[in-house]
Parts: C-alpha cells; structure tokens; sequence
C-alpha cells in the first residue's frame, strides 16, 4: 500500500492551482469536469503520480468557500532551506504566517504558508 493523494475541498480551483503551482512550485498533473455531479478534480504535485503522492483539488461547483473546521493539521513539504524557500514563497505573492526558525522543544527548521483557502502547509527544512 501508499499513499495516493491528499484531498482539499477549495472555493475558487484556478486561484488554488495557481497558488501550488506558481507560489510552490507543484506541476497540474490533471483536470477534469463531472458536469453530472457539478465538481472539478485537480491534480498536483511535484511528482507524477505513479513516483509519488499528489493533492488532489476539489471543486464543487456554486461553492465559494468551506469551514476549515478543527480536525485539519497541515500538509508538509520537505524543503532543502526554509528561509529561502519563506523569502522565496513571499516572492511569489503568497502568505508566510510562521516565519521559518526551530521549531518548540526541538531543532528541526520549520515554517508554515497559508494557501488562498486558508490550509496550512508547513515547510520542514531536510536535515543534512
């Protein structure tokens, strides 16, 4: 078994591909209408899904934004320096709400964006 993808209900799907794939740097791997069920599925990830796991966009059609609710953490990125990688995504347009430095109680290199829904993504600098 593995890990196939991650799924995020998202209000506005072009904003949210341009946001992991612009500001993060992901690939759209697909896209496809269900114009029977009213939703659009998208694809992304620095990989292809077949080398490893993706995030799959949800789009429900006449749905402009969810609750986050507070059973959802995060989805993390491993990334060679966080502090670039902060500068770098701020660059971009896109929002840093912890800027990167050790993480509490601990060493690991840690930072988190936000994308245009409000998910946390954290960025976990690889260890050398």
């Amino acid at each position: 078994m593995r890990i196939l993808h991650t799924m995020l209900r998202v209000g506005d799907l072009d904003r949210s591909i341009k946001f992991y794939t612009e500001v993060l740097g992901m690939r759209l791997l697909r896209r496809n209408d269900y114009p029977d069920g009213k939703f659009t599925l998208a694809f992304i990830g620095y990989q292809d899904e077949s080398e490893g796991a993706v995030i799959e966009l949800t789009h429900n059609w006449g749905v402009d934004s969810y609750e986050l609710g507070t059973g959802y953490g995060h989805i993390a990125l491993e990334v060679e320096d966080a502090y670039a990688a902060c500068a770098e995504i701020k660059a971009r347009g896109g929002v840093v709400t912890r800027e990167a430095g050790p993480m509490k109680h601990g060493t690991t290199v840690i930072a988190f964006v936000q994308d245009p829904d409000g998910y946390k993504v954290e960025l976990i600098q690889r260890k050398s």
